[in-house]
């Protein structure tokens, strides 16, 4: 039995423009595929599942900082979407890398270690997709450096 569930609808517009609507939520998202499909009026579904890995990862590090009473705010998240030609030359989504940055630096951040171990873990959209696609996740602290 599931635990949640999401419930959503799209209506085409007119071509590959469609209208989202989300339940309980009372604004609507226009969606669209990019020029030669469509006019790339809206996100098109590969940002769509970008914008998902990417909230849900920030989502989950936000949860994990507050865990441990730790504030690195605003957090800041950058996606890269890569589709590639499987053998059968359909494209498909072969690649997402997420950036996420902290608004404070890593020294004045408890428990470092232990945040960026697990908040992976606890991001459901990403543990999903990952069975399928290679999902690259690095984090940087508001200097640059790199933590992981």
């Amino acid at each position: 039995m599931s635990e949640s569930t999401a419930r959503l609808s799209l209506r085409q517009q007119r071509d590959y423009q469609f209208v989202n609507r989300f339940d309980a939520v009372a604004s609507e998202l226009l969606s669209d595929e990019p020029a030669p499909l469509g006019q790339g009026a809206g996100p098109s579904p590969q940002q769509l599942l970008g914008a998902a890995v990417g909230n849900c990862l920030s989502a989950s590090l936000l949860f994990a900082l507050r865990k441990y009473k730790q504030h690195a705010e605003p957090i800041g998240c950058e996606v890269q979407v890569d589709t590639a030609r499987n053998a059968d030359r359909r494209l498909r989504v072969g690649a997402i890398a997420v950036r996420l940055n902290l608004g404070a630096d890593a020294g004045q951040i408890e428990h470092l270690d232990r945040i960026l171990g697990s908040f992976e873990d606890f991001c459901t959209v990403t543990a999903s997709i990952r069975q399928a696609v290679a999902v690259q996740v690095q984090v940087f602290d508001a200097r640059g450096a790199q933590l992981k």
